[in-house]
Parts: structure tokens; C-alpha cells; sequence
């Protein structure tokens, strides 16, 4: 009985720490944010978190592809996002918080999309003014 204790208690710590480890965002520099201009590789409408694949063109002349973690669909509703927002091929220009390691991608903070429309993804405090709607198409 003592051992099947200490083993559940065990097994709780580690769950609990890799939650925390998972949660904690150790990898991402909040204290930076990064602007990308490019083309919507892969938009993953998701939980526990959807992401983004945005391929930015790099200094080389070549292609990087940033990998943007973004929080679960049920939030992105609130913040009036669609699982059809952005798809495949979409110019965009997205901001985030960039990874410590300078391996492109980070954790996602917003989106512009040719329209003219920003997302986040939380969805705006109460009595905040809603974001413009876009021009009708002439």
C-alpha cells in the first residue's frame, strides 16, 4: 500500500512538472518581438494550441520557415478568428515573440492580413473599441 502511494505521488510530480516545463514557455524571449512578411504555409486549427507555418524570405535569398504556436481554437473563436482565417497561400504579416535559440519561430502575438485586418488571439477587453471593418471590394 506505502509503495503504490509513493508511486502515484511520484507519478503526479512528473505529470504536474512537464505541464509546468510545457506551459512555462522557457524557449521564447518575451522580451522580443518579431515582424515576418510571407506566405501562409500551414495553418493548424488545433488543441491544445493551433500554430502557424509562415515561409519569410531570409537575406541568402532563400526561404525560412517560421513555426508560430498559437493558443487552442476555442480562445481564436472569442478573438474572431474562423478555422478558414488564413489558408494555405496567404500573404500575411504576423508578430511574435521570437525563440531564445534563434531557430525560426516563437510564439505567436498577431496577424495582419491583406485586408487590412489585425487578429491576436485573445479576444478584446470589455468597452475596447472593435477593429474596423474592411472596405467592401469595389
Amino acid at each position: 500500500m506505502k509503495r503504490s502511494i509513493i508511486t502515484a505521488i511520484l507519478a503526479i510530480g512528473l505529470v504536474a512538472g512537464s505541464l509546468y516545463a510545457h506551459h512555462a514557455a522557457a524557449g521564447i524571449d518575451r522580451t522580443k518581438t518579431v515582424t515576418l512578411e510571407g506566405t501562409v504555409k500551414q495553418f493548424k486549427w488545433a488543441n491544445p494550441h493551433s500554430y502557424m507555418e509562415v515561409e519569410v524570405p531570409n537575406a541568402k535569398g532563400g526561404v525560412d520557415t517560421w513555426n508560430l504556436e498559437m493558443t487552442s481554437p476555442a480562445f481564436l473563436v472569442r478573438a474572431g478568428w474562423k478555422s478558414t482565417t488564413v489558408k494555405f497561400g496567404d500573404k500575411i504579416k504576423a508578430t511574435a515573440n521570437p525563440l531564445k535559440n534563434g531557430d525560426p519561430g516563437g510564439l505567436f502575438l498577431s496577424v495582419t492580413l491583406t485586408d487590412g485586418r489585425t487578429l491576436t488571439e485573445r479576444a478584446p477587453a470589455a468597452g475596447a473599441p472593435a477593429a474596423p471593418a474592411p472596405a467592401p471590394a469595389r
